[in-house]
């Protein structure tokens, strides 16, 4: 691994980061693609989101997106009337999400999640969904969350456990079941157990975690039938929440407001 690359580039080297870049409009419109996935799980999160930042924060706040991608959850967020600011590193990414905020209030920023370029205390909120699988690094990222992070301030995150059985389901049953879905697209490696996540929080100094919720696709439903015998995604895929925290999950800790 070249040591003069930054870490987010060292990241490109080890999960496939880069097709992100090459989306484009397939961020808010391709169903034979994993990406499909990932606006059904934010039609869950999104709305849980908003409703615990509206009961912890209030109405009005300060939130930052971290790899914010092609803004799928920064500029629902915005609609809701927050001051909203997102990062990331694909620049083709970012001009879609400028394109698709419809209030033209996010502030869309190029950059790099191991080195935010805000000062500390910035932020009410910061929101790291589906971003932690694909850093090697985790800690660093979490430890520049909270340090931009108001004491007192809510840090999202969704994730993938780690063992055996979300390697088979969110691997190889994702590279089986969904159309073009890239190799390297997620990296077991990567995945982090509810476990070894809170000691990290612990460590960054957001020790609290009030919530914690596991996902899952809603089985019944005809549209996850149709996926596994047709490879696309139907856009009435659901998902829904579980106790079972064995494949992914999701929740917030807060930031301790002694320093």
């Amino acid at each position: 691994m070249d040591p003069e690359l930054s870490k987010a580039e060292q990241d490109r080297t080890i999960v496939n980061n880069r097709l992100y870049d090459d989306l484009v409009d397939r961020w808010y419109d391709a169903q034979d693609d994993p990406v499909a996935l990932l606006r059904s799980q934010h039609e869950l999160l999104v709305p849980w989101i908003k409703q615990e930042i509206k009961k912890n924060i209030g109405y009005h706040g300060r939130v930052l997106d971290l790899g914010c991608g092609a803004g799928l959850l920064t500029n629902q967020i915005a609609k809701a009337g927050y001051a909203v600011t997102g990062i990331d590193i694909s620049s083709s990414s970012l001009k879609v999400a400028r394109e698709r905020d419809l209030t033209q209030s996010v502030e869309y920023i190029e950059g790099d999640v191991y080195k935010l370029p805000f000062k500390d205390r910035s932020f009410d909120v910061v929101i790291a969904t589906d971003l932690l699988e694909h850093v090697s690094d985790p800690a660093q990222v979490i430890a520049e969350a909270s340090r931009v992070l108001q004491p007192g301030g809510l840090f999202f995150f969704h994730t993938f456990s780690k063992n055996p059985i979300a390697w088979a389901f969110v691997i190889e049953g994702m590279k089986f079941f969904v159309r073009n879905t890239p190799d390297h697209l997620h990296v077991y490696s990567l995945f982090i157990s509810p476990k070894d996540l809170k000691r990290i929080l612990r460590d960054c100094g957001l020790s609290e975690v009030p919530d914690l919720r596991g996902m899952r696709p809603v089985i019944a439903q005809k549209a996850f039938w149709k996926m596994i015998f047709t490879g696309v995604v139907p856009k009435e895929f659901k998902f829904k929440f579980t106790k079972s925290l064995l494949i992914t999950y999701a929740g917030y800790a807060k930031k301790s407001r002694v320093s």
